[in-house]
């Protein structure tokens, strides 16, 4: 009876061992989840914030008149 009761006790710790292990290995897997999709929204913002400056640019060209435009684009040719 000793040697039942000294084997439950054994295989409730570690029982309870793994999933205490099985838990924390789930919370870094979610935190490790939760850094890349940060790293991904701010390359995403990132990117949205270059794409509204081009944005900027090409609709004051568009709304430049020509003459202004082609003399920039000259000025832009002679600083090479």
């Amino acid at each position: 009876m000793i040697v039942l009761i000294v084997a439950m006790s054994m295989l409730t710790a570690i029982i309870t061992e793994r999933y205490k292990t099985m838990r924390k290995t789930g919370a870094r897997e979610a935190e490790d989840e939760r850094r890349m999709l940060r790293d991904d929204r701010d390359a995403a913002r990132a990117e949205l914030d270059e794409l509204r400056d081009r944005v900027k640019v090409l609709e004051r060209i568009a709304t430049d008149p020509s003459r202004r435009t082609a003399d920039e684009i000259e000025k832009l040719r002679d600083d090479r």
